[in-house]
Order: C-alpha cells, then structure tokens, then sequence
C-alpha cells in the first residue's frame, strides 16, 4: 500500500511583497495556533516551522514568555526547528554566509533542543554544486529542495544521492510540484479529489519506494485545523493507500533502506518544471554588491584581524561579530537577496545592509586602534600599520592616508629603514574633525591628509609599523597627463570612445576595445531579464569620452568619463529616440607589479527598462566558462543545449547562458587566460559569435516585481504584479571589479588565489595623538611587527581565520579551487599546543600532526578543510 505522509509545515518568507513588521504581526497569530494544537491534541504528532530559527528570534522579540513552551515542544519532537537561521540563497551567497548560517542555526536550536538534520531549502532559486559537501560539515545526510532538476542531470527520480566532487554526499527527497501542494486542502470531496488526482501520478512517478510527501502547508499558511477530516475524506477517496501525519524524518528512514537509488552530480539550474530565474543576479545591483562588499569585509578583513588581535591577547568580540552575521543573514533569505520584493521591503533590506556595513567598518577600525595604540616603542612619533590578511607575505602597492600636522616628514621601519613613497594628494582638515577637544580650547591649527602610495613587503597574516618622521623633505606632488601607460605586464592605450587596447608583455597577446558597453531594453521584472524581440543594441563605440591619464611612481591611474544616449523608456526605445542618457565615470588604476587591471565605474542612470553590460573580449573561443562557487569552482557551457529545444519541453523559462559567480570568472584554453574579478556584480555572461566575450552585467532596471508573458519565461507572472519603481535604478550606482590575464588554464593559474588578493586589500591604520572617541591605554603591549601564520605552498585559498564559537581556539578554514590535489602546509610563528582538522561545525575530527610548528594538509579538488589550533 502507498504511503501518504502528510507533513504539516509554514513557509516563512520574513518578507517578500509584504513588510518583516506584516509578517511578525501573522507570526504571532500564527504561531499560537501551532502551540494549542500541539499542546492539546497527542493525534497532532509534527509541525515543522521551515527550517529557520530566524522565526523563533522573531516570535520571541514579542512574545518572550512563550519560550518554556516553546521550548518544551522542541525537546519532545513535536516542534521541529531548525537547521538553517534563515532560509538562504545558494546562488549569489557566498561559502561562509551559508557555513555561518548553519552554524548559528545549529547553534540557536541547540539552546532549545535539537534541530532538524536535514538541508531543507524548499525555494531557493537553484542549487550549488557544494551544498553536499557544506551540509556533510554538519553531519547532515539529508536534503529536500525543490527548484532546478530535470532528467538531463542522470535520472528522472525525485529520490536520488547528490554529490560534491570531493565524494560528499546527501541522500535528496525531491519536492517535484513544490512545497505547497497540501496548501489549504478542500474539505469538498470533489475539489479534494480533482486537485490530488493531478499530484498523485507526478508524485508516484517519480518516487522510488512506496512512500510519497503531501506538505500540508505554504506561503505564511496558517494551521489546517480540520486536517483530520480532511485525513478522513482521503481516506474514503483512496482506499489504495494511506494517510497520516508525519515528519520528514519518516521518510528518509525509508529511503534509506532502498539501495538502488542513482547518485548525480553538478549544480541544478533548468528551469524546465520550476522556475530558477537565472537573471536574478543582477536585479537591485546596489544590493546586491553591497552584500559582496560586506560579505568580503566580514570574512577577508574583520575576522582575519580580530584573531590576529585575539592571538595578542585582546578580546574577540563573538557578540559584535555575530549580530553582522544575523544582519546580513536576515537578507539572504532567497525572495529578499534575490530582490524579487516590493519597494518598501527592499529599503529594509538596503538599511540592514547599511547597519551591517556601518559595524563591520567601525568594528575593523577598532581592531587595527587597539593593536596600534598597543605598540610598545619608546619613539614618540605618529605611526602608520599596515595590515596583511591573507598567509603569505605580500608585496603590494598601498595607498593610504596619513593626517598630521606635520608639512613634510618620512616613512621608517622598525629597523631604522627608510620606505620611499609617493604623494598623491594633500588637503587640509578643520581640526574639529579630528577631536572636538582640540578647538574647545581653542586650537584651529589645522592637519593636513596625505594620501601616499607606498610599496613594501608586508608579514604574512600580521602586520608591519612604519614610523612617520618630521623632516624637511620637498613634499610638493604634481602630475604630468600621459598619453598611455605602461607597468612590467601592460602598455594600455584609450580609444577615443573610452575603451581599452591592451598589449600583454607577458602573454604577447593583444587585447582591443575592453570595457565597451552594451545597453538593451529590459521588459523583464524582478525576476528576469526580457529583451525586446528584434532589437538593436546600442554600444558605447560613438561616444566622445574625456579621458586623463596619470602615471604615478607604483602605479598609473586612468580617468574616463562619457554620456552614453539612451531612451528614456521602452516606448521611446521601439521608436529608436534616444532621449535619456547614462552617466559613466571609469576610475582604472593599474599596479607597475602585477598583471592587474582595477576598475571603479560610478553610473548615474536617467532611463528606465533596460539592461547594462561592461564587455571583456578574450580573443579564446571557449565550450565553457570557468567561474567559482561556494569553496572551489564549476565549468559551464558557453551555450547550454536546451536552447535547441526548451519550446517543444514546455520549459518554465529560456536556458540562457546568464550564470552567477562570486569572486571571479574566466575563459581560458590551455595557453592563457582573461578573467573577471569581481567584488561587486556577481552576473556573467559568455557572449559573441565565437562565445569570447565575457559580459559583466553593471545594472538592470526593471519596474515590476512580476510579469506575465515574458519572451524567455511564457506564462503566469513569477511573483505578483506589482508596480516597484525604484527597481528602475535611477541614479547613482557604484561598481568594483577587476580585469588579469594569465599563463595556463584558470584554474592553473589558481584564479581564485588571485581573486582573493583583489578582495583582501591591505589595510591600514594611522595613530596620531588625537582621537574624537577616547580609549584607556591597553595593559596588552604589541611588537612593532608581527605575523601570525604563513602558508608556505601556493595552491590552497584561505576561505577565512576566525575564534572558534565554543572553545579558546582559532579556525582556519582553506579550500582548493584548482584540478589538482594540493598539498598545502601551514607554519605558526606563535608556539602552539594541538592542531586538529575540524568539521563546518568546528567540531573536532582528527589530530594533524605537529612537526616544527608546521602542519601538512591534502586537499581534493573543490574541498574545503577547517583546522583548529
């Protein structure tokens, strides 16, 4: 006989079209229901509430005298809770936002019991290709999503094992029609029997045992109170099977004693039965790089720093650190990081972003002051520091500023060396600025900021303090414009219309019209991009661009501005007027010591509907692109084949090539490469004739949340059809990305090393005698230099250095974005006691041995490893 398990569930969008506040306000209604339910009926055995803690966190901001019955509920298996903190994005979301959020998921369900151990994603827009091997970092075996299969990937079942390529794995119960199927089922038998008669052959299908799911429950839903009744009529309507109420947990017990099941590899992205949205990358850019920005600065920047404060002996703030972490987490919620919302709930989410940024820079400030203003040193002097958070040393150009009142000094070492630099600018500053104190009593001296470019090796994982010494050295600066510019790796001229030519010393390769621009109408939403059917793009080749190039001792610096002419909607764009414009302003600067190319592009858009692409040519017609995903990387087409036939399948939406990154994407062949960096975009697409051309989505500019009919996505509206102006983009928008070339093959080059670098700035710190917000001096003393760590081979990529969240340890977690398996080994300048390899969890696995304070560690291709010491 066929099992039915009916599975009574709520689908918690925090948000969507409607507000965080609406949703509380249901919540609480909500959620009391739930509690007398199962407080009063044994027969109400299971009520999942969606995988995410975030909603208890919520709940209980109003309503904190429940938490003993909550409480209760969980430990006696009727409440089921957990694992994820929020319902996360895979897509666009990086590796340790997902790892963080299971982390403090876990952590949030253990203070009131157990969690789920299932990687329950019921609507993320497609699944990563490392989601097996993330979740077997927490010792879970299963998951249940629903968006992104089809038989192409090995196997039309909705039961399968899904595998990393590392050999990771989880056992999949597919949601093949979606989580809401049992969506407020009719108490009419006719109604009743007409719906399930449509689910019942899709679900038996492709089921491999006789045991099928009927999620009782969807978006906000409150509980089905008459359920019983409703267990009774299909029980009378279906005498062949079945029904009762139960867990997830019931099912894969059942699954697991079927040994046939096939295992498949890969991410999953067709939209063939659900939709995916694979142009949801790029909708609200402003969000969307802010949350690159801050996911970078958590991960590269403040947590590095406050361990290597840590390992001095300050303290490691675990609470600062993690309200960030929830912050930003409450945006990564898939309807929320997609941008598929109404207005008023993406200015929520702008705002959050704000608060999360604004602690993360003021947190890493702190840091950097208490280790400077710790500096045992009997010289009297202003300090500079610079900081290097990655595990090597570094030779890098750095451009930082120096406030003082000094009209000209020196750069000097610990050891007596003089550091020759550049000065770049020099304004004055009201001292007000500085410290209200000084100009209470009286003194309107006023300081002057240097910025100054520099160029020194700086400790792997530590830092290096630079004395600034009174002279009477010259300090004038002044600029003599060029003509082109060239480093050890690059000439590079500028058209006239504001593109690159590029002559690659190293590779002896030419490179012409780089960063051309494509614009073309978009009469997608939020969801989608949509083009106008027989369209005319319009490219930046006409335009007259004002350029100016500068040539600095370390590096050159190249200004564009230009007007690009476009129509102001998609009405004046089917009559070809082009009556609105965008603004474009290219700051480039490019290092004289590495093949680097850093672009800056500020964009004011005064138009409306319409889509705008930086492109890349390569000159390398490639099958595939290579871009990274959570700790490693994924090859794919340039072309995906289901273009060929997506109409006569009946797809939910187009197969175009338009794919997410997070850190960089390249071409390649087996001689050279051209990669994009990014640190603020994360939507590619490989376009061109001979598929060479590596497009940058910049920004899309939409004005409804959904749509129907779409050219690539026929049909219903994803979403509701809601007006959402501000998803025009109008105005300002700021971009980060960068462009490098290479020898070999991307992943040989290891350009996920290099892409960490760009995000790893190095940063710096200035102690002058006046600061507005006063500290007491540290008992904590600190070397003038000092390095924590040093990786000492090249393949591996640190993913973060952070305090373990339960023990009086650091966690260092690295993973290999390379083909080959790499042998990396780590040396600790510090004396230490144990090192052991730890799981996601930071649970301990086994011992490393300990050789002269170094460690030896193998990792596979495309696997993350994390060590506590």
């Amino acid at each position: 006989m066929k099992k039915v398990h009916i599975v009574p569930h709520m689908h918690w969008d925090r948000e969507w079209y409607f507000s965080t506040e609406e949703s509380q306000i249901l919540l609480v209604n909500n959620m009391e229901e739930i509690l007398n339910m199962l407080e009063t009926n044994q027969n109400y055995p299971y009520y999942v509430l969606d995988g995410q803690t975030a909603i208890l966190e919520d709940y209980f901001k109003v309503k904190p005298e429940n938490k003993e019955r909550v409480k209760k509920l969980i430990q006696d298996g009727r409440l089921i809770i957990g694992p994820w903190y929020t319902q996360t994005d895979e897509m666009i979301v990086g590796g340790e936002s997902i790892v963080r959020n299971l982390l403090y998921g876990l952590k949030d369900s253990e203070a009131f019991g157990t969690a789920m151990k299932i990687g329950y994603l019921p609507d993320s827009f497609g699944q990563s290709s490392q989601m097996p091997q993330i979740l077997n970092g927490f010792d879970i075996q299963y998951s249940i999503f629903w968006r992104g299969t089809s038989e192409r990937h090995g196997t039309d079942k909705t039961e399968f094992y899904w595998e990393s390529v590392d050999g990771s794995k989880v056992l999949v119960q597919l949601f093949p029609l979606g989580y809401a199927i049992g969506k407020y089922l009719p108490e009419n038998e006719e109604q009743l029997q007409e719906r399930m008669n449509k689910y019942f052959p899709v679900l038996d299908r492709g089921a491999t045992t006789e045991n099928i799911i009927l999620p009782n429950g969807h978006d906000q839903m409150p509980i089905q109170k008459n359920i019983f009744t409703i267990i009774e009529k299909l029980q009378r309507l279906y005498p062949d099977r079945e029904f009762f109420l139960s867990k997830y947990e019931h099912v894969f017990a059942e699954l697991e004693q079927h040994h046939a099941l096939p295992t498949i590899q890969g991410e999953f992205l067709d939209g063939k039965y659900m939709r995916v949205h694979r142009s949801i990358y790029s909708t609200r850019m402003d969000i969307k790089a802010a949350n690159t920005r801050i996911e970078n600065k958590i991960t590269n920047i403040l947590e590095p720093l406050a361990s290597i404060a840590y390992s001095l002996g300050f303290d490691y703030h675990h609470g600062l650190i993690e309200s960030i972490w929830k912050e930003i987490m409450k945006n990564h919620a898939h309807d929320s990081i997609g941008c598929c919302c109404s207005d008023k709930v993406h200015r929520e989410i702008a705002n959050r972003f704000f608060l999360a940024e604004e602690k993360t820079d003021r947190l890493i400030e702190f840091y950097k002051r208490k280790m400077t203003d710790a500096i045992k040193t009997d010289r009297s002097e202003d300090l500079l520091t610079a900081f290097n958070l990655l595990p090597y040393d570094r030779e890098e150009v750095v451009t930082t500023t120096v406030t003082t009142k000094l009209h000209s000094f020196t750069l000097e070492d610990a050891d007596g060396t003089i550091i020759p630099f550049e000065v770049i600018s020099k304004e004055e500053l009201d001292p007000g600025l500085i410290d209200r104190q000084i100009v209470h009593y009286g003194n309107y001296d006023p300081f002057y900021k240097y910025t100054i470019q520099l160029k020194d090796s700086i400790p792997a994982m530590g830092y290096k303090t630079y004395f600034i010494v009174p002279t009477d050295t010259d300090m004038t600066h002044s600029f003599a414009e060029k003509e082109s510019i060239e480093t050890d790796y690059y000439q590079i001229t500028v058209n006239p219309n504001g593109t690159l030519n590029i002559w690659d010393k190293q590779l002896e390769k030419q490179f012409n019209n780089i960063l051309l621009l494509e614009n073309g109408g978009d009469d997608g939403d939020e969801y989608d991009f949509s083009p106008l059917p027989n369209e005319t793009l319009i490219y930046s080749d006409q335009v007259k661009a004002d350029v100016h190039i500068v040539q600095h001792m370390y590096e050159a610096e190249i200004d564009i501005q230009f007007k690009l002419n476009i129509p102001r909607n998609l009405d004046e764009r089917k009559r070809n007027n082009h009556n609105s414009f965008i603004d474009v302003h290219w700051k480039l600067t490019i290092p004289k010591h590495k093949p680097m190319i850093n672009i800056k592009v500020e964009l004011d858009n005064h138009a409306m509907d319409h889509r705008l692409r930086a492109l890349i040519p390569t000159g390398i017609a490639s099958k595939c692109s290579i871009a990274d995903n959570q700790f490693g990387f994924i090859k794919r087409n340039v072309y995906d084949p289901a273009m060929d036939y997506w109409q006569e399948e009946n797809w939910g939406e187009r197969p175009d090539s338009i794919y997410p990154m997070l850190s960089f994407v390249g071409l390649c062949n087996d001689e050279y490469g051209v990669s994009v960096l990014t640190n603020s975009t994360r939507e590619y697409e490989i376009i061109g004739s001979h598929h060479d051309t590596i497009a940058i989505t910049l920004f899309r500019s939409v004005g409804f949340l959904g749509k129907e009919e779409m050219l690539r996505r026929p049909g219903r509206p994803s979403g509701i059809k809601l007006p959402t102006p501000d998803s025009q983009m109008l105005g300002t928008l700021t971009m980060e990305f960068a462009i490098t070339t290479h020898q070999q093959s991307t992943t040989a080059a290891n350009v996920g090393r290099i892409a960490k670098q760009y995000t790893t700035a190095i940063e710096t710190y200035n102690k002058i005698p006046f600061n507005a917000m006063k500290l007491n001096p540290s008992s904590v003393p600190t070397p003038l230099t000092y390095s924590l760590l040093q990786e000492k081979s090249s393949n591996t990529v640190i993913s973060t250095l952070k305090k373990a969240e339960k023990e009086n340890k650091l966690v260092l977690r690295i993973y290999n974005p390379t083909e080959t398996i790499s042998n990396s080994t780590f040396q600790f300048k510090q004396p230490i006691e144990q090192v052991v390899e730890a799981n996601l969890n930071e649970k301990s696995i086994a011992p490393l041995n300990v050789e002269q304070n170094e460690i030896k560690v193998a990792l596979k291709a495309n696997q993350v490893k994390t060590i506590l010491f």
